[in-house]
């Protein structure tokens, strides 16, 4: 019997594509071989790579100025990424943290440029958004950096901020296809594939063509753009298998009435656990609600010894990895586009069961 996987990352994927997955993993396609013995240098290969970013570049409108790459190394190999490809100018970058990774992002970012803290929602544990203009960071600046939606606290942004002529980069691991957005709002989007896009060992990369030629001279070559986008992300040998699940969510998303379609089910299934959290007297969550993720959603009982009790129970219904981050603790239910609509009905009569037996 399958469970209700609600773990952050790596999570479930569609029982459909992993059922194709099946299918092709002795024999691909009448080729006579697994896509993990296949070259990469193979023409089955390169239409598996080609497809891959074709169908991504159709389910987010992506525009011909922008490259796609898939890369290993997964989004934290971005964090030094970005600030060598594109931190080339003033060698200045600012960074809004709103959450652990964009924190670990800054981090890593002030080893190679002057790194600032342009905003931050600390001050609060990270439940809100801070607000934002253009007069919020530096008119030098050689980026703004954000975390999209965060996976540890459960907030996100709900609209780019302005940042008037600063390239904007955008880590989306854990809402890349989960909702529309404009690519052409951003400069570098990135995402580790691990929670919507297919299994770990792939991340995506879309960047302006124009800035993947201001590259430091000292930037590795597997983390230099220019390069990837000159071999079509075949400098080395890539990621296969993950990069060929890639393709078969995407062609599943596809097949379901893209982003837009998709959207409406996550938006309804956030509603619904979050309606039932706030009419009740047993559980909470401290997110402000214009900032609550639609991804991942953090709650609390009245004490950690009855959310100990809840993700040993939960556990035994099939409701798997619901346990909350150490740096939150309680539960956190993500529920990525491979969650169907019944796992959170699921969630939500475990938890009716449970406050009523321990409240």
């Amino acid at each position: 019997m399958r469970v209700y996987n609600f773990s952050a990352g790596p999570s479930m994927l569609p029982l459909e594509v992993l059922e194709r997955v099946q299918r092709d993993i002795v024999d691909y396609r009448g080729v006579g071989m697994s896509v993990m013995e296949m070259s990469h240098r193979s023409k089955p290969y390169e239409e598996i790579n080609a497809r891959a970013e074709a169908l991504l570049r159709e389910l987010m409108n992506i525009p011909d100025d922008y490259d796609v790459l898939f890369v290993q190394g997964g989004a934290t190999n971005q964090f030094s990424a970005v600030p060598l490809n594109i931190g080339t100018g003033s060698r200045k970058a600012d960074y809004v943290i709103s959450g652990n990774f964009s924190q670990k992002a800054f981090e890593e970012g002030a080893r190679f440029v002057d790194a600032k803290i342009a905003a931050s929602s600390q001050d609060k544990n990270f439940t809100y958004i801070p607000k934002l203009s253009e007069k919020s960071f530096r008119s030098d600046a050689d980026y703004v950096h954000i975390c999209y939606n965060n996976t540890i606290f459960g907030t996100r942004f709900t609209a780019a901020p302005d940042t008037g002529k600063i390239p904007l980069v955008a880590d989306m691991s854990s809402m890349i296809l989960s909702e529309e957005i404009n690519v052409k709002d951003f400069s570098l989007i990135y995402a580790g594939a691990q929670k919507n896009i297919g299994p770990a060992g792939v991340t995506v990369v879309i960047v302006k063509h124009d800035l993947t030629n201001r590259a430091d001279p000292k930037c590795p070559v597997m983390l230099r753009y220019a390069d990837q986008v000159k071999n079509k992300s075949l400098y080395n040998t890539p990621p296969c298998f993950s990069t060929y699940v890639v393709a078969e969510v995407l062609q599943y998303l596809k097949e379901r009435g893209g982003i837009p379609a998709v959207q409406k089910i996550n938006e309804r299934k956030a509603k619904k656990l979050y309606d039932y959290i706030d009419a009740s007297d047993f559980y909470s969550n401290s997110v402000e609600k214009s900032c609550r993720s639609l991804m991942n959603v953090p709650f609390v009982s009245p004490d950690k010894e009855l959310d100990d009790m809840f993700v040993k129970q939960a556990a035994t219904r099939g409701l798997v990895s619901i346990k909350g981050h150490r740096l939150v603790g309680g539960m956190r239910a993500s529920i990525y586009n491979a969650m169907p609509e019944e796992g959170v009905d699921a969630l939500i009569a475990f938890m009716d069961e449970f406050a009523k037996n321990n409240g």
